[in-house]
């Protein structure tokens, strides 16, 4: 399900067929996913979004990027915003 939401979320983002076709070859499909998941948690802070996934797959190919620490990277900023709003709510 989330190879097939990724797909369709990627023309919501504007990416083109070519960038996420070369993503899929080099990240694998699973991966690709991820990193449009992320992507699109973060897309108010992306210009472009493909032109982003493409500078994340040229680092892949380099070996210097994996998804698991962007993944993890999200993971820990979505739990600070939740600490934050459970703190406020606790003070208010």
């Amino acid at each position: 399900d989330l190879m097939a939401t990724a797909a369709f979320v990627r023309t919501m983002l504007g990416i083109s067929p070519s960038a996420y076709a070369e993503a899929l070859d080099e990240l694998g499909q699973e991966n690709t996913a991820i990193v449009i998941a992320c992507i699109l948690q973060r897309a108010q802070h992306i210009n472009t979004p493909g032109g982003y996934l493409r500078v994340l797959t040229e680092k892949a190919r380099a070996g210097q990027f994996s998804a698991g620490p962007m993944l993890m990277a999200l993971l820990n900023t979505q739990g600070a915003s939740t600490t934050m709003a459970g703190a406020r709510a606790r003070a208010g």
